[in-house]
């Protein structure tokens, strides 16, 4: 194949090459979108284990109390 059909006449970059360039922002951009689907993801756990931990603490509470009112 010529060189001048697998150049870009304008940049004069290879077509294989901007095709690559082209998937791989692509990539990026996808990634970035995920990226921001888990940003603060590791806050938010904190923050779900330490309500998580209370509502047990709540729990056994209320066992204790109906355990002492049945005897």
């Amino acid at each position: 194949m010529p060189r001048d059909q697998t150049v870009c006449k304008y940049c004069g970059v290879s077509y294989l090459i901007l095709h690559e360039f082209k998937v791989m922002e692509e990539k990026i951009k996808a990634m970035e979108k995920e990226m921001k689907f888990y940003e603060g993801s590791v806050e938010r756990e904190k923050g779900l284990r330490e309500e998580l931990q209370s509502l047990y603490q709540d729990l056994e509470r209320c066992r204790a109390d109906g355990e002492s009112k049945t005897e």
